[in-house]
């Protein structure tokens, strides 16, 4: 008969590995928040910073009437203003001057990824 490997040992294995496919991976296991979750923690009219991929950060703020600005916060960045809309999934913004974009917000450790697709656009801080 063929011995039996892993048991206990191998299930903890199997565990450490995930969690650490799930650090490594932007987004994966994290919650996905709802339109109205997203409008009630950062569309109030309060700044909160936006961080890009490529580390540009802007101070953003979405009032509750629609409207949004971002401003930078180093030498890097475009200053801009539009419009937000909740849908579905989560939210659209349309800048001046852009076509409408929309996204996913999903929740971390005191930080959210902004989500287009699979790819993370902004890490919003408050």
């Amino acid at each position: 008969m063929p011995r039996r490997t892993g048991g206990a040992a191998g299930a903890l294995f199997v565990a450490a590995l995930t969690m650490m496919v799930m650090v490594a991976t932007p987004g994966l296991g994290a919650g996905r928040m709802a339109p109205n979750e997203i409008k009630s923690t950062f569309f109030t009219g309060e700044p909160f910073t936006a961080s890009t991929p490529s580390n540009v950060k802007f101070k953003m703020v979405f009032t509750p009437d629609g409207k949004v600005t971002r401003e930078p916060v180093g030498k890097s960045g475009t200053k801009g203003d539009g419009t937000w809309k909740l849908n579905n999934d989560g939210f659209c913004t349309s800048w001046k001057g852009s076509q409408q974009s929309c996204f996913v917000v999903l929740t971390g450790d005191s930080k959210w990824s902004v989500m287009k697709g699979t790819t993370v656009i902004a890490v919003w801080t408050k």
